[in-house]
């Protein structure tokens, strides 16, 4: 999907809409990836800051999603687990940003390239507005090439 489009449409889907969360730029190639929180009387927790939720919502699917569209249709790529560190109360806007680099893809063709599962970590910063650390975020994606890209059958 057309990074421009996917951006558009993520923006009003219902969880992010409703949640505060904005995709602020999205690259073509989908390797570049900004997203913000705004902050909404609807996200405030009970002492008048970001919700907790929110901002592990807003880093949820970014690392599958920019994995998935550059190594392509060959592998199985989802999340799998995550957590998240609450750093400081997270008040204003808050942003978080995603890179995938030739290096990390590079890694991961040459570790996965024997059909075997890949279980790889990243994290991330939620930064608020003057650039300090609110909530530091760990995703774990699952990726696997598949079968049919390595040339074999799937055993049965």
């Amino acid at each position: 999907m057309k990074a421009s489009l996917f951006r558009h449409g993520i923006n009003l889907w219902p969880p992010f809409l409703f949640a505060g969360i904005h995709v602020t730029g999205i690259s073509p190639d989908y390797r570049d990836i900004d997203v913000e929180l705004r902050m909404r009387p609807w996200n405030r927790n009970y002492v008048g800051t970001h919700f907790g939720g929110s901002l592990f919502a807003m880093t949820d699917p970014f690392w599958m999603l920019g994995l998935m569209h550059n190594l392509g249709r060959d592998y199985y790529v989802w999340d799998r687990a995550g957590e998240i560190e609450f750093l400081k109360p997270g008040r204003g806007t808050v942003r978080a940003a995603f890179r995938v680099d030739d290096a990390m893809l590079a890694e991961i063709r040459a570790s996965a390239a024997d059909g075997s599962k890949q279980l790889r970590w990243y994290s991330n910063d939620v930064l608020d507005a003057s650039g300090e650390v609110v909530a530091r975020v760990r995703k774990q994606v699952y990726i696997r090439l598949k079968p049919q890209a390595r040339g074999g059958a799937m055993a049965g």
